[in-house]
């Protein structure tokens, strides 16, 4: 092949892939917590995405000391100081972990995830996941061991890279309150549901919707019932795709 010739060829090759129908294949990964004897364990993990903070939430887990998992954004800190220094007084039940620094979707190929446009290289990537512990380490808390990216789905490429850097990507087992969009009902029935082992993924950031008081109908629900709560740290973590092997 002449060399005009390949470097049309490599032109297309990259087009090719880089076009919206060769998107990569998305995952979306699971996550659970390994079984425990007695009435059951689940692990909870909220994310701060931006916005401001549900202080329902906030308030319930205080007052019935339910340990959480928050995944925060650089953004969200920038605007909760207030409620991260109630997490921070509360070390027993809050972990701080990282989800990012803008909010952006760990895909390393351009394309939109539910209308959020991707990070759309493996460099963006790295920026996002290290600017997100980055904005953590400001606040004094722990270096953040685990990551979920925006809108918890990934490239497979990405979740190597992130794997690279020390960090855990946690996927859950119950979505429950289906970003913060689902009814107060639809929300309290899913999270009430959760079983010995299960990881709920739910919002903290969104003080105007439903989902909100659902959440916390849902925790007191599995609370009644006898179940423990756990943090991610506090427990064995084993996830798919190869987010925690």
């Amino acid at each position: 092949m002449r060399p005009f010739q390949k470097y049309f060829c490599a032109i297309a090759i990259s087009l090719w892939a880089a076009s919206p129908g060769n998107a990569q294949l998305l995952v979306a990964p699971t996550l659970h917590i390994k079984a425990e004897a007695g009435s059951g364990r689940v692990a909870l993990t909220l994310d701060a995405c931006g916005g401001r903070t549900d202080t329902r939430i906030l308030s319930a887990l205080v007052e019935n000391k339910i340990p959480a998992t928050i995944f925060v954004t650089g953004i969200w800190l920038k605007h909760n100081a207030a409620a991260v220094e109630i997490m921070r007084a509360h070390p027993e039940l809050f972990e701080l972990e990282n989800h990012g620094g803008r909010h952006v979707p760990a895909v390393d190929t351009p394309q939109k995830i539910y209308g959020i446009r991707s990070a759309g290289s493996p460099e963006a990537v790295l920026a996002e996941v290290e600017s997100g512990a980055a904005a953590l380490a400001v606040t004094g808390e722990p270096a953040p061991k685990w990551f979920r990216g925006a809108t918890a789905e990934y490239s497979p490429s990405a979740i190597a890279m992130i794997r690279k850097l020390g960090f855990k990507i946690a996927g859950f087992s119950i979505n429950g309150d289906g970003g913060s969009l689902l009814g107060t009902k639809e929300t309290a029935r899913r999270i009430a549901a959760a079983k010995d082992g299960d990881v709920i993924i739910a919002h903290i950031n969104q003080p105007t919707h439903a989902a909100g008081e659902g959440v916390v109908q849902g925790l007191l629900a599995l609370k009644a019932k006898g179940l423990t709560f756990v943090r991610l740290d506090d427990a064995d973590g084993v996830g798919d795709e190869g987010t925690t092997d």
